[in-house]
């Protein structure tokens, strides 16, 4: 009989889940509560053929969580196998899939300190859901975790080697099962085998980042030691000059509560754009006439660019250029624009096919004399659930 897993993605204000068969390509169901922690708490599930929503009466992570049992009761024709939980920060510590015990648990808090809006919350919904669905399995799986096979000259910092021994100031990455889903997918779509191949891979959403994997591995990435670093990002700035800390101080007077606001809050399309951090915003805007909007297009596909065509120091070859996230599988003109700054590595779109790309749904969008350059939906929720159970087969 094959194995049913629920997927839990616990945030500090919502919780994601999808009940998945092993196996199958679309979840039993899936769903978001969401605005947890206000009075205005809501939990949305959906089958293949109905939407529904309730109301969560004190909106805490724990109403949320119990809310879903019978949920899964009623959609589930068998008992679950495991609940796989996704923790953004695993450090040093974890280099793959980890069944979750006390040791676990405490190294996850451990790691808060380099993601202190996101272990926690993580950590509340494995919780929350070790009390609601007790004596299963329950999986931790990393989004550091794919990005441990970098090599060091590719996550180590320039800074003194103490501040990497004693306090593990390093490069991490992050949107690791992303970047690992939609590279396996095109091994798959292209014919090779166990997935090989030399990709890029760029995840577009309201975090962006840009991955070089090879023969599924990652040899490196643009986010670092936490998700600031890197490309524009909706509200986060991505890569600065170092410095501009100090400088807003001396100049400005400001915290550096005030600036990690700046820059993780303010900053990216809504900063350069003065108007949204939603692309398809800025992309009715920049059409008509919006100076700000254009711009914050313009820097977001060259800086995207810029990143990708870097890390291709990391790769032997040039398999392929993968979109994948909100932006990267719907903007046919994020696309576009940004294999244009890419012209150096002979990459070329077939504009019909870039324009026609439907969503949902994976697309080779090159022309014939280009490397391979496609579209893929990523799915996150069906990676973390693979992983949980191949995790349990060993």
């Amino acid at each position: 009989m094959t194995r049913l897993v629920l997927v839990i993605n616990c945030g500090s204000s919502s919780i994601k889940f999808a009940l998945r068969r092993e196996g199958d390509r679309k979840p039993l169901l899936s769903g978001l509560a969401e605005r947890l922690g206000s009075g205005r708490a809501t939990l949305e599930w959906r089958t293949d053929d109905k939407r529904e929503e309730k109301t969560l009466d004190d909106g805490e992570h724990a109403t949320a969580m119990a809310a879903l049992l019978p949920l899964i009761n009623d959609h589930a024709d068998q008992p679950l196998t495991a609940v796989g939980h996704r923790v953004v920060h695993g450090g040093e510590h974890f280099t793959h899939a980890q069944r979750i015990d006390d040791d676990v648990v405490e190294a996850i808090e451990a790691n808060a300190a380099l993601a202190p809006l996101h272990n926690p919350a993580n950590l509340t919904g494995i919780r929350a859901a070790m009390a609601v669905f007790p004596g299963i399995a329950h999986v931790a799986i990393f989004d550091t975790a794919f990005h441990q096979s970098m090599p060091a000259y590719a996550y180590r910092y320039a800074l003194p080697e103490a501040l990497y021994q004693e306090h593990g100031i390093r490069r991490y990455g992050f949107h690791g099962t992303s970047h690992q889903f939609i590279t396996r997918q095109a091994s798959e779509l292209t014919g090779r085998k166990h997935g090989q191949g030399a990709w890029l891979s760029a995840h577009l959403g309201n975090g962006c980042s840009s991955c070089a994997v090879l023969d599924g591995r990652s040899m490196d990435t643009s986010m670092g030691l936490t998700p600031l670093e890197g490309l524009v990002m909706g509200t986060r700035s991505g890569d600065v000059d170092p410095n501009l800390h100090a400088h807003l101080g001396r100049t400005l007077g400001w915290d550096l509560p005030r600036i990690e606001k700046l820059l993780n809050r303010e900053s990216g399309l809504l900063g350069l754009s003065g108007l949204s951090n939603d692309m398809r915003q800025l992309e009715e805007a920049a059409a008509g006439g919006h100076a700000g909007a254009k711009l914050a297009i313009e820097v977001f596909c060259y800086r995207l660019a810029r990143s990708l065509l870097g890390l291709c120091a990391a790769l032997p070859r040039l398999d392929g250029l993968l979109f994948t996230g909100g932006i990267g599988e719907n903007s046919a003109k994020v696309r576009a624009r940004t294999v244009e700054h890419m012209g150096a590595m002979g990459l070329k779109l077939d504009a019909n096919a870039n324009s026609n790309a439907a969503r949902g749904a994976a697309a080779a969008i090159h022309v014939e004399s280009s490397p391979a350059i496609w579209v893929i939906p990523t799915d996150e929720e069906r990676q973390i659930a693979d992983e949980s159970l191949a995790l349990l087969d060993h």
